[in-house]
């Protein structure tokens, strides 16, 4: 692994090394070492690319629109807050004012009852259907990690904490199903405000942040983070391929990288997906991308990406996947830097 980690920290990207030395190494955020590094991220090509489209009021294009995946506000945001980008810059304001402006808009935030998918469908806001909120939590989630790791905590990001426990499901999770039939969670709805809400918790010390968190968590260590609970096969195949970025996509080492920052690494019940992720690593060291949820054709409409992470081939390292992979077993204790 040695020299791996020493691949890693010759890497051109910034975000990479920070990733390690941070995650992997152990240095403190707010040393002098990883202040000047963050300061070499927000200047990066990267960083520069993902916010090259901005208006004149700072506000990534299309502004009226901050989902657009994957250029969108939301979404730039969200991979900053990942990548090491340094807290508290202002540039980053209006970018961060439109995403919580959309996602607390009143229009998004009303609740009405319903019984038929036909009637969920026919205003926006939330439907309640059988007493379960239909949200797609993972957008609110996003903002609250967002706001919390780049420094714009105010009464928003704690309104996001209140919807999201007052949304969540018996189980622990979140699901914008408007079937009136669904009663089970969404893998890929819970894991993001799950990441929100444990980040939060940790920088505020929130009571409610925490406990929602702790429920959501529950859901996923009761699959062991990717198997059925009836019979202990795999959930979806897709859960055990490898990507990044995560995007609200779910593999096992989103989940094992969520449960690391949310402190249930330890549980017993994250061992299966640790073992799995274990078995992926490469005779190199690192670990490959195995799938790919972006495009970079400037013609595709939506999915479109103005970077690359890295190559997606089940025999090539990509630096992004191998420093979470790392980072998860360093966290977890199966691995060995000194």
């Amino acid at each position: 692994m040695d020299a791996t980690v020493e691949n890693l920290l010759a890497s051109p990207e910034p975000s990479v090394c920070f990733k390690v030395r941070v995650g992997v190494l152990g240095e403190a955020l707010d040393s002098s070492g990883i202040r000047a590094l963050q300061q070499e991220i927000r200047t990066s090509p990267r960083v520069q690319a993902l916010l090259s489209d901005r208006d004149e009021e700072g506000r990534l294009r299309p502004a009226h629109h901050p989902y657009a995946k994957w250029k969108g506000a939301h979404w730039v945001l969200l991979r900053l807050a990942d990548i090491g980008y340094p807290a508290g810059d202002d540039a980053l304001r209006p970018v961060m004012d439109r995403v919580l402006e959309c996602w607390l808009h009143p229009d998004a935030l009303r609740e009405y009852e319903c019984r038929t998918t036909a009637q969920a469908r026919r205003a926006r806001g939330v439907p309640i259907m059988n007493g379960r909120a239909r949200r797609c939590a993972s957008q609110q989630g996003n903002a609250l990690y967002s706001a919390t790791v780049l420094g714009f905590l105010d009464e928003r990001a704690h309104r996001l904490v209140e919807l999201l426990a007052r949304w969540q499901w018996p189980d622990g999770g979140w699901n914008c199903d408007r079937n009136p039939e669904a009663a089970h969670s969404s893998f890929w709805e819970s894991l993001i405000p799950l990441r929100g809400l444990a980040a939060y918790a940790r920088v505020t010390g929130d009571s409610t942040a925490r406990r929602t968190a702790e429920r959501a968590a529950e859901l996923f260590l009761r699959h062991r983070l990717f198997r059925r609970e009836s019979d202990g096969s795999v959930m979806n195949p897709r859960f055990v391929r490898l990507h990044y970025p995560c995007y609200w996509r779910y593999d096992i080492l989103c989940g094992l990288k969520v449960m690391a920052e949310a402190g249930f690494i330890s549980d017993p019940r994250c061992n299966d997906a640790l073992d799995l992720l274990e078995s992926k690593r490469l005779p190199d060291g690192g670990w490959p991308a195995e799938e790919r949820f972006y495009t970079m054709s400037p013609s595709a409409k939506s999915d479109t990406e103005l970077v690359n992470w890295g190559p997606v081939s089940r025999k090539r390292m990509n630096e992004w996947v191998t420093a979470d992979a790392l980072r998860v077993l360093k966290a977890a204790g199966r691995l060995d830097t000194n």
